[in-house]
């Protein structure tokens, strides 16, 4: 008898004849409920991945839904050069959960965290003047042609240089190499407090502390990158809220708009206002359903406690990690529910054994594998991760 071809297989078949050959994808996903996602096949996993830290409030979330649905029957797109009243909105909700204290007040939004970023250079050279950049070895920003200039990976680099910016890389948590890099040509010192794509390294205190320093003493301006670990992720709205500092500059996106694309770059008064009018634009960022949904974000996020949730069960998903005390991990790292577990070997077949156990990761380089999930992610879920992670980690799978 002939095996009937999955409805998998069909779906990837139709895409294989028109995607860019980007990636190779093995899976469809057509649904998504809370912290579940389902492929066309009707299986289901436990998202640990949520789009890469997108999915903040988790799939399907009504009030979300309902707030995209609701806006989209009123106005779909208006630009930041015309008013808005759910934008309007949106910027008081936001404002309203960072610290004043932060001294972030103007935004300008984008529709991803490339853009967000792109947005920051630019915002860079002309408040100061000066054409060069700092930022972190492992750190990732982006692979837009401005952002790849702070990019560390070579392969993302490499095919596309020379870059427009010039750029230093240096060590991340080395305040001699701040020291040494941050001159009187520096813009600006661009880092993570927690690098994402670089394996989930977290900054030291007196790192980013000695950034701050040395950038003001300087004169360059320091923009914290918080594509993925802000938005409530870390278990601060922002991760930066851990160190105290108060940055010139920072970047979201991701789990901002809840899976819909919204970017922002959130700067000081003094910086924003050195922009030139006209000095930078954009048609989509900032439009009514993006802010409608990044609004229902927030409120979704403040009604159900999201941000301690995360702190709260970050912290239980990371006792409960380390705690298996394989001899196959080197570590755990990370804030909240934005957790790296370091292996001694590379991870991608760890990855796809757990795939097959009903739970989606992905890796963040080699040997690291990056836990994710939606803020609304549970005690009883991680039990369930772990479990599966202990049984996989039994098997003999490297190669």
């Amino acid at each position: 008898m002939i095996a009937e071809k999955s409805k998998t297989q069909d779906i990837l078949a139709l895409d294989a004849l028109h995607n860019s050959g980007l990636w190779n994808p093995s899976i469809v996903f057509t649904h998504g409920d809370g912290v579940k996602i389902y492929d066309a096949d009707g299986n289901e996993y436990i998202d640990c991945l949520a789009g890469i830290a997108v999915a903040s409030v988790g799939h399907n979330n009504a009030h979300l839904t309902q707030a995209i649905a609701e806006q989209a029957k009123r106005l779909i797109i208006c630009s930041q050069a015309h008013g808005s009243d759910v934008r309007a909105k949106f910027y008081e909700k936001l404002f309203a959960m960072i610290p004043a204290s932060m001294g972030l007040s103007r935004i300008f939004m984008a529709n991803s965290g490339s853009e967000a970023n792109e947005a920051a250079l630019k915002w860079a050279r002309v408040a100061t003047g000066r054409p060069k950049f700092v930022s972190a070895k492992r750190g990732f920003s982006g692979r837009t042609m401005g952002a790849l200039a702070i990019t560390w990976e070579k392969k993302y680099r490499e095919p596309f240089e020379p870059l427009k910016y010039e750029n230093d890389f240096i060590k991340y948590n080395s305040i001699e190499e701040l020291e040494q890099y941050i001159t009187d040509e520096t813009a600006a010192v661009f880092l993570e407090p927690i690098q994402g794509e670089g394996g989930m390294y977290e900054a030291d205190q007196e790192f980013l502390t000695a950034a701050r320093e040395l950038t003001k003493e300087r004169g360059a301006l320091l923009i914290i990158d918080e594509i993925q670990s802000g938005v409530g992720r870390s278990g601060k709205f922002l991760a930066t809220e851990h160190y105290g500092i108060r940055p010139d500059m920072v970047t979201l996106a991701k789990g901002l708009g809840g899976g819909v694309p919204v970017g922002a770059l959130l700067m000081t008064e003094e910086v924003a206002l050195k922009m030139p009018k006209g000095g930078h634009g954009t048609t989509f960022g900032g439009n009514a359903l993006a802010s409608a949904a990044a609004l229902a974000v927030l409120e979704e996020i403040e009604a159900k406690q999201l941000i301690q949730n995360a702190a709260e069960v970050g912290a239980y998903f990371k006792a409960q990690l380390e705690a298996m005390n394989s001899p196959k991990v080197r570590e755990v790292r990370g804030k909240g529910l934005m957790i790296g577990l370091e292996m001694k070997e590379k991870v991608a077949p760890y990855i796809d054994a757990l795939k097959d156990k009903g739970v989606i990761t992905i890796n963040a380089g080699a040997t690291v594998i990056r836990f994710v999930p939606p803020l609304i992610f549970s005690k009883a879920d991680v039990d369930k991760v772990v479990a599966a992670l202990t049984e996989v980690l039994k098997e003999d799978l490297s190669a």
